[in-house]
């Protein structure tokens, strides 16, 4: 109705005719004084009002934080929730990325997913050669060992130093007390700590068997070019790259660590995406499912 009433006003103008005021302000239901206003050269309320945002303050480190290579936007939020900023709420703070095109652009493509019943299966893996430097320049190369539920998706990270087998044993022995038991079986890739290849086959490392034997789980092997069956854990493996926006902040390895924690505690109480609930949650209800004991 307010384009068409300042249609006619323009037509009325250019004809040179004195308006009825009136009678346009019941024929297109708005006050008297407001075609007047508009017959005035009122142009209406602008549809989008260009305010500042609070975020407007932080887009250079913002931009900073996203030219980092394989930084997420989620990793940049927490970095900022962390640090005390007044960023909002996740959704307002994306959102302006969008808006300002600071966003960078993703070129990954999902795979299908499969469901594991409770107390099933796990996925291991390493997020590895991380390299991170401290306020104090000083260079931190670091793993993470990334312990994964398949059926609640919920996860225990590991700092190491290194990837031996003696590291894998201790990472998996962490995991089972944080977890409250083990698994039926666990998933791995073709870590050479687990896999020996011999002939062109892969065949499970002695010790590594030794060690599951022990502890009762089954070993299953990620079928080769498929990486994307033990999914879940990469998925996990994502959150880890949080770390990424952590680069010159920190202050030295203990400082590193607790940073590790932290990042695992939140992922544990973030909506998961393929379940839509926190997997802390879940994992309350897998741990009744009676499983071996440690």
């Amino acid at each position: 109705m307010e384009d068409n009433l300042r249609a006619q006003l323009r037509i009325i103008k250019a004809m040179d005719l004195k308006p009825n005021y009136s009678e346009l302000a019941r024929k297109y239901g708005f006050d008297r004084r407001t075609v007047k206003k508009y017959y005035e050269g009122y142009e209406g309320k602008p549809k989008t009002r260009d305010k500042p945002s609070k975020l407007d303050k932080y887009q250079d480190e913002i931009i900073e934080k996203l030219q980092i290579d394989g930084i997420k936007v989620k990793a940049v939020y927490e970095y900022f929730v962390d640090k005390g900023y007044d960023v909002g709420t996740y959704s307002n703070f994306n959102k302006y990325i969008k808006s300002n095109l600071l966003k960078p652009t993703s070129k990954t493509k999902g795979h299908p997913r499969f469901e594991t019943p409770p107390c099933k299966q796990a996925q291991a893996d390493w997020k590895e050669d991380l390299k991170l430097i401290s306020k104090y320049n000083e260079e931190f190369i670091i793993n993470v060992f990334n312990y994964k539920l398949g059926n609640s998706r919920y996860c225990h990270f590991e700092y190491k130093r290194h990837r031996t087998q003696q590291d894998v044993f201790e990472c998996l022995i962490e995991a089972f007390k944080e977890t409250g038991g083990v698994p039926k079986e666990i998933l791995f890739d073709n870590m050479t700590t687990v896999v020996d290849l011999l002939n062109g086959r892969r065949r499970i490392n002695t010790k590594m068997q030794t060690f599951a034997d022990d502890f009762g789980f089954k070993i299953s092997l990620c079928k080769p070019r498929r990486a994307f069956t033990k999914g879940k854990v990469e998925t996990a493996n994502k959150f880890i790259e949080w770390l990424l926006a952590y680069n010159y902040e920190f202050e030295d390895e203990n400082d590193l660590i607790n940073i590790i924690k932290n990042i695992n505690k939140k992922v544990n109480q973030y909506d998961n995406q393929a379940t839509g609930v926190p997997p802390i949650l879940l994992f309350q209800k897998e741990k009744r499912v009676p499983p071996t004991p440690t």
